[in-house]
């Protein structure tokens, strides 16, 4: 049985914050479950972006499993090498093919640069980690870069509190399956509803100490294939 939820990952500032939605795999004889990035929500100021994996059953690299949309509104990016799509309402925000198929990069000017892939589950994973995978899906998930330029000392979520000063981290990365715990704190209603007990979207602050060297942060299905790994 496949399990979903959504978490938020980072408010880097009271202007924009990232939630993402997760698939997962149950193994009956472990007590956690298996989970992927499906998803993400990029909201700043008053707009909204989505990219996501789509449901795929058999994979292929020449296919473009990617969706995108922008305020509601899908985006149809050509599966061109180096296709640049700009948006009309947000002129500082574009996002370009970084391959002709499942993978882009999205830029909005001082904000963040994010690189996404869409990339599936293969046999050969599934079966030496058991998976579980079956034939209707490979369970194809996003893996992501990111680059924040506007962070402030106040970051949170799972993802912007490693960028908090003096923070350290409680996985144990040594560990079969790494668990950072807290799920209470970063669950949200949605993937546009950043109403998470830490999300600092929205909120008016005055005299805010900023990040002074933002660090690029990768997360992938890494690690010997232990699910997602975020790393600086």
């Amino acid at each position: 049985m496949a399990r979903r939820t959504t978490t938020s990952v980072s408010s880097p500032t009271p202007t924009s914050t990232l939630t993402p939605h997760f698939i997962g795999k149950r193994d009956p004889s472990r007590t956690r479950d298996f989970t992927w990035v499906q998803s993400v929500a990029i909201l700043f100021g008053y707009h909204h972006l989505y990219i996501g994996a789509k449901k795929t059953a058999t994979w292929d690299d020449t296919i473009d499993r990617l969706e995108l949309s922008y305020d509601g509104e899908s985006i149809d990016l050509p599966t061109n090498e180096g296709s640049v799509w700009w948006s009309s309402s947000t002129p500082s925000l574009s996002i370009s093919r970084s391959s002709g198929t499942n993978s882009i990069t999205v830029e909005a000017e001082e904000k963040f640069r994010i690189e996404a892939s869409v990339v599936p589950i293969t046999e050969q994973e599934s079966r030496a980690h058991n998976y579980g995978m079956t034939g209707d899906d490979c369970l194809a998930h996003l893996e992501l870069g990111f680059k924040f330029y506007s962070l402030t000392k106040d970051v949170h979520g799972v993802l912007g509190q490693t960028y908090r000063e003096g923070y350290v981290s409680r996985v144990k990365m040594s560990s079969n399956m790494p668990i950072m715990g807290g799920f209470h704190q970063y669950r949200t209603s949605d993937l546009y509803t950043p109403d998470c007990s830490v999300s600092r979207f929205g909120r008016t602050v005055s005299g805010i100490a900023m990040v002074s060297q933002p660090a690029d942060v990768i997360c992938a299905s890494g690690m010997k294939g232990r699910g997602i790994v975020c790393k600086k």
